[in-house]
């Protein structure tokens, strides 16, 4: 906790405390079962304590605050106050008491379908929390879960990972941590055998390195910091935010003609004396639109993981839906992360299959020494007894080709000590490592490997074919340079290995010399491009999402795999990192809209180009990234994609969506989900204002004209229920088609509301309301209707007539555009189930809750002509979008 050196020397070091842990910082923990359930019972678990789960009446409660609800519940306790006065027990408590049966059922559903969602939320937590990382027990390596960390485990940490408990450095190379999530200091902290401290929730900014586990779970200085810390509550959602304003200004709306409403019943009420009993009615703020948006998500999460997509933020959902760049990598997203080597050597044009008889033993010994100590990969024994290549895609492939040549790799560590190695920087695109060899007097040699160019710029010399050292001269560097070309031409990515001989001494806080070098051989690394990226970049085109790679590979080799994806295209500019920072701000105006593919970039370019994109064409950009280096850009674009399987955890903490498969086809399935989001929230405002128009207009309309309103309250909370929370079931959950890449993206201020749902809206709105006021004009002498339950029957018809009209305009709802609205409704088994439910609970009310409903039993005759009224809304729509907007 106080980073107390001399405390830790009075316990004898690091080997001290590994002593006293009963562990070895070799093999770590041995595999007793037994032994290590007792360490977890004396040491705890390596997990935070987590907030208790609201239990469903918690969901309850919540749900009664809501404000239009509390209003009712007054007008419920009036209504029951006068009507038991007025009219005494029970008939007098039918209004309020279905008022309160109303909203009593209106908290269950949203209580409910909160609930379930707080549930979806918390698995997909789950999934969010599952790290891996590398340690060492029992003598082997390993890949665990960090809940399964305990005090004595030997963990092996390189750049991006987080530190996953408290723990001392035990070996490694330049070590950089930061410590900003802890401390809130943004500079790194370096951490060696001086200062091992290593602390829970950190991030490893630069190197790699061995850490002895000493505290887990909650007894970690992050675990502390945890617990003095209250849980904050979950942001809402831009749409969210904008949908609550819309409902906040329909409310206002509603709530000034319930005014003027309940204004003029009470002046017909005077005027007759209390003769004819009226209630009062009040129009319901409509609190579904922000519940739509949380089942549309929460919907979509849950099917986008089964899609291979983790999202860790909820607007990212929505947001990608109006993506209009993306902004991916080359390897692992384009590409399969599957490499394989093949080498060109000057002198010697072989591929590696038959090189270990051509090569002269001198230069396959460098060779072998290179490939096999200047790496951040390692080759280990399983359990198994099997040999296990260990590290990234690009380090197994080359540690493959070492073995390949017969070279053993522990031999060759064991032949020279490690003095230093420098892992590789994306901004240097480089790494190295200095070697003492003690079989030469204690001789010292610097190796380095990289980005071709950058490397062979760095050499002076060359191994020819009889293993020769030998100047650079212009034949040689032009031999190479062509053998660079090519394998670029051939989408092989290029390496250049070279070494230098160091004079002078060196210590491991020396840099690492740049210049100066023998270059070794050229390796050419094949990383085929993913089945179905191609069709995948079709789509993104077809749907206006531009496709830019930004790759920190050799230009040639970008160029090559752009074309074979189809990004690249004729009118397309490729540039590099280095020109595109050169250009001068009238030039990137010009330039970045035609930019396609930018190669040998670094972090600082990605990030330029995102925030361009961004802030000077108003681009909303999506980014991918797998690196520590990415964070900046994953920060800066709208929506941060991070690699599942090759991200680091820095990466993955800064991004908004988890691509679990690395698959770029999974990118286009988010941008397919989004853009479902999107238009499911505006077919359930289209659908809902609708309802909100032709209610508002009828019972203020009737109020004034004829001083009594057809929709009673109770009604109208029935209608509510409809519109809010089981349209939101049904017209949110709808799962994505193809033809939503078949239109261009919304973009970032593209109109919510569009014409084409005006036009719908207004044209049905109008519809309905001629019916009901046709009904009410007419009703009585349409279907016939005499004696003192006259009244009483028309309401229930106009009543049951609206009902329907909503339940067929939720089906035509389901498309804005097109006719067809009954493609793929079968398929949506929700969509089913609250039309079925929305039927059956409506003949329910009409036939046997009339008491409560204000409501009577209609013959056949009378059920056919409402389900008849509410069905020719559907052809109505169907004419309606052959209007044009």
């Amino acid at each position: 906790e106080g980073h107390d050196v001399k405390k830790l020397r009075f316990h004898g070091g690091v080997n001290g405390i590994a002593q006293k842990l009963c562990t070895s910082t070799n093999d770590g923990l041995p595999k007793d079962a037994d032994a290590l359930n007792r360490r977890q019972e004396l040491f705890g678990i390596n997990k935070f304590a987590e907030s208790e789960s609201k239990s469903f009446w918690v969901f309850v409660w919540e749900a009664l605050h809501d404000m239009t609800l509390m209003i009712l519940a007054v007008c419920a306790f009036v209504s029951l106050i006068v009507g038991i006065a007025t009219e005494g027990w029970p008939k007098g408590a039918h209004d309020g008491l279905g008022i309160v049966a109303s909203i009593m059922l209106v908290v269950f559903v949203t209580a409910t379908s909160d609930y379930r969602q707080s549930l979806q939320f918390k698995d997909l937590d789950k999934e969010k929390k599952k790290i891996s990382i590398q340690v060492t027990r029992n003598g082997f390596r390993q890949k665990m879960s960090i809940y399964e960390l305990l005090p004595g485990d030997i963990v092996h940490l390189a750049i991006g990972d987080q530190v996953p408990a408290d723990g001392l450095f035990v070996s490694g190379f330049s070590v950089l941590i930061d410590e900003s999530s802890l401390t809130g200091e943004s500079e790194p902290v370096m951490v060696g055998a001086e200062t091992p401290f290593l602390l829970s929730g950190t991030k490893v900014q630069d190197g790699s390195c061995k850490m002895l586990i000493t505290t887990v779970g909650m007894r970690t200085q992050w675990g502390k910091l945890m617990a003095t810390l209250s849980e904050g509550g979950d942001d809402e959602t831009p749409l969210q935010v904008k949908l609550n304003g819309v409902a906040t200004i329909i409310g206002k709306i509603g709530l000034f003609f319930a005014v003027i409403t309940f204004a003029v019943l009470v002046q017909g009420l005077v005027v007759r004396k209390w003769k004819d009993g009226s209630h009062v009615d009040w129009s319901a703020v409509p609190e579904g639109l922000p519940l739509a948006v949380t089942l549309s998500l929460a919907f979509a999460m849950k099917k986008m993981m089964n899609d291979k997509a983790l999202v860790r933020h909820l607007a990212a959902c929505e947001t990608m839906g109006s993506a209009t760049t993306i902004c991916s990598d080359k390897t692992g997203t384009l590409t399969t992360n599957h490499m394989t080597v093949s080498v060109r050597e000057v002198g010697n044009p072989s591929k590696f299959a038959n090189m270990k008889s051509e090569l002269h033993d001198s230069a396959l010994k460098l060779l072998l020494q290179s490939i096999f100590n200047n790496t951040g990969g390692e080759v280990v024994m399983s359990k198994e007894g099997k040999r296990e290549i260990l590290g990234t895609p690009t380090e197994a492939a080359i540690l493959e080709f070492g073995l390949s040549l017969g070279g053993d790799f522990q031999a060759e560590r064991e032949a020279v000590k490690l003095v230093k190695l420098e892992p590789f920087n994306s901004t240097k695109k480089r790494m190295g490592a200095v070697v003492e060899l003690p079989v030469d007097g204690g001789r010292l040699r610097a190796h380095s490997k990289g980005a071709s160019e950058i490397v062979l710029a760095s050499c002076e010399k060359v191994i020819n074919s009889k293993g020769e050292v030998v100047a650079l001269d212009d034949s040689s560097l032009k031999f190479l340079q062509a053998t660079i070309d090519q394998f670029a031409s051939e989408a092989l990515r290029t390496l250049c290995l070279a070494y230098k001989e160091v004079q002078g001494g060196f210590s491991p806080n020396d840099l690492i010399p740049e210049s100066g070098y023998t270059c070794i051989g050229i390796v050419g690394i094949k990383d085929p491009v993913r089945p179905g990226v191609k069709e995948s970049v079709a789509v993104c085109h077809a749907a206006g999402i531009a496709v830019r790679m930004v790759t920190g590979d050799n230009i040639n080799t970008a160029k090559a795999i752009a074309r074979e994806c189809g990004i690249l295209t004729s009118d397309g500019v490729a540039i590099e990192g280095p020109v595109f920072r050169e250009k001068s701000q009238a030039e990137l105006l010009e330039l970045i809209p035609k930019i396609q593919v930018m190669a040998r970039s670094s972090p600082l370019d990605k990030h330029t180009l995102v925030k361009h994109l961004r802030t000077t064409f108003d681009d909303v950009v999506a980014v991918t990234g797998d690196g520590t280096n990415d964070a900046p850009a994953l920060h800066e674009a709208d929506i941060g994609l991070a690699m599942g399987i090759a991200g680091t955890e820095v990466a993955k903490e800064s991004a908004d969506v988890i691509i679990l498969d690395d698959n770029f086809s999974t990118i286009v399935t988010v941008a397919k989900w989004g853009r479902s989001v999107y238009i499911n929230i505006q077919k359930f405002v289209q659908f809902q204002l609708t309802v909100n128009v032709v209610a508002l207009v009828v019972n203020f309309s009737s109020a004034c004209m004829t001083g009594s309103a057809p929709l009673t309250a109770v009604q109208l909370l029935w209608v509510n229920m409809i519109m809010d929370t089981l349209g939101a079931l049904a017209l949110a959950t709808e799962p994505p088609n193809n033809a939503l890449m078949k239109r261009p993206p919304v973009g970032r201020k593209g109109h919510f509301i569009t014409n084409v749902m005006w036009r719908n809206i207004l044209g049905q709105s109008f519809y309905q309301f001629l019916i009901i006021w046709k009904l009410q004009a007419s009703g009585k002498s349409m279907f016939e209707l005499e004696g003192s339950d006259s009244d009483l029957v028309l309401n229930t018809i106009i009543f049951n007539s609206f009902v329907f009209c909503q339940v067929f305009n939720e089906i035509s709802s389901r498309e804005m555009e097109s006719i067809n609205v009954f493609k793929g409704m079968l398929n949506n088994y929700v969509f089913v189930m609250v039309l079925v439910a929305t039927v059956a609970f409506q003949i329910i009310i009409i036939e046997f809750l009339g008491t409560f409903a204000n409501t009577t039993h209609l013959t056949s005759h009378q059920w056919g002509a409402c389900v008849l009224i509410g069905f020719i809304g559907m052809p109505i729509a169907a004419i309606l979008k052959l209007v044009p907007v």
